[in-house]
């Protein structure tokens, strides 16, 4: 009886692993990721689900959350009238990091933003942010790390591994330029026979992704 249990238990396993490979997973992207937060104001957040980065989610119900050490806090999220397109709105209590997560409502696909800054809302608004480092926290936003891994981005997405680690590796600039804009420019990888979705990044956020992963690296061949 034991074992049949410990084989039933293996594969609901194998079933859950399956589902997230085949079909149940997405990538959460934030529209308009803040750089730092004011404690007491709401922040709104839009963002679109996509289902292996491409199909538009309609219908889901969304959650937002916010935590910063054993503290937790809540927000409420709904969807748009644009396919795919959800918003979620969060107030944080106090001042110091806070690490907001965004859970699509479909299976456990969801996005983990860096640990953000959260300032008083009688002080000032902080310095602006570097290029590299403002590619860094969309990095997280716009859900790279649902398939990569970069070893200054500490969260680790449902699909690790569907894409190439990125720890250390540095791109011609021209090339990742046109590559985040347009993915399809490479064909599928060999290993998985996965394509890298257009999340229609805009202009700016492209160049601070790429200021990131090409930030103080040896260049090495794509």
């Amino acid at each position: 009886m034991k074992r049949l249990h410990l084989l039933v238990g293996f594969a609901l396993a194998l079933t859950t692993v399956a589902a997230v490979r085949l079909g149940g997973w997405a990538i959460v992207t934030v529209e308009n990721p803040p750089e730092y937060l004011v404690a007491g104001k709401p922040v709104d957040l839009d963002f679109t689900v996509r289902q292996h980065g491409v199909t538009m989610l309609r219908d889901l119900k969304p959650s937002i959350e916010a935590k910063s050490g054993m503290r937790r806090v809540a927000g409420t999220a709904w969807a748009l009238q644009r396919a795919g397109g959800y918003r979620g709105t969060i107030t944080v209590p106090q001042s110091g990091e806070w690490q907001i997560t965004i859970n699509s409502g479909f299976g456990r696909s969801r996005t983990n933003l860096l640990p953000l800054r959260a300032v008083e809302s009688t002080a000032g608004a902080p310095a602006a942010i570097q290029e590299p480092e403002r590619g860094r926290l969309l990095f997280a936003a716009k859900g790279c790390v649902t398939c990569h891994v970069h070893g200054d981005v500490d969260i680790e997405g449902d699909m690790k591994g569907a894409g190439p680690d990125l720890t250390g590796r540095r791109f011609p600039a021209a090339y990742l330029e046109q590559f985040l804009a347009d993915p399809s420019i490479k064909p599928p990888t060999a290993a998985n026979g996965m394509r890298m979705p257009n999340l229609a990044l805009k202009r700016t956020e492209i160049a601070s992704l790429i200021a990131f992963i090409n930030s103080e690296r040896k260049l090495t061949s794509r």
